[in-house]
């Protein structure tokens, strides 16, 4: 599986390309960050990040996408441009048909560290670990797109398992009738 991930802000977009599957070896394919300038008006550097964005998913052709999940914070103009850049890199997956997934930071951070509550710098040292790479990736937002990936790679597929049994099991699932333990028997039907 390859995926991109994405750790989105509106000054600097981390970008990160993992492939592999869980319980192998993962590869880095690519990793980087989308800038764009301060001054600029917000609607400007979202069009810059989708230009980015649209450039590494046409170079890289990943199989699905990791974002992380905007969360609250004490400093609504951040949240705000943060949230902006996410739905702009679930617009350029959604456009190519690719299966999004957000992850939390502190989802992010116990599946590649073991800890939910882990530095910066423990999740680039993981990162540099898993990926086996020289020395981790700067800046941080570069290493938290690996790490959203890697992630994904990890836990994807647990998760849509676990989406998929609860969707089963929601009062609103459309149920699919019983059938009678007698009528089959040994793939015949009686």
């Amino acid at each position: 599986m390859r995926v991109l991930g994405v750790d989105p802000g509106l000054t600097r977009c981390g970008v990160g390309v993992v492939e592999g599957v869980a319980g192998r070896q993962l590869t880095m394919a690519g990793v980087g960050v989308i800038r764009t300038p301060a001054e600029a008006e917000v609607p400007d550097r979202l069009v810059l990040i989708e230009r980015g964005l649209e450039e590494w998913l046409e170079t890289h052709r990943p199989e699905a996408v990791a974002v992380e999940r905007v969360f609250t914070q004490h400093n609504v103009r951040t949240v705000m441009g943060t949230a902006q850049a996410s739905a702009v890199a679930m617009l350029c997956a959604a456009r190519r048909g690719l299966p999004v997934a957000l992850h939390t930071p502190s989802e992010v951070k116990a599946a590649v560290t073991g800890s939910g509550r882990a530095e910066k710098a423990q999740v680039g040292a993981m990162v540099t670990r898993v990926l086996r790479l020289a020395a981790p990736p700067k800046p941080a937002d570069a290493a938290d797109a690996l790490a959203l990936a890697i992630c994904h790679i990890w836990r994807g597929p647990a998760s849509n398992r676990l989406q998929q049994a609860a969707a089963r099991h929601s009062p609103s699932a459309p149920r699919t009738p019983h059938r009678n333990r007698t009528q089959h028997q040994k793939g015949t039907v009686r």
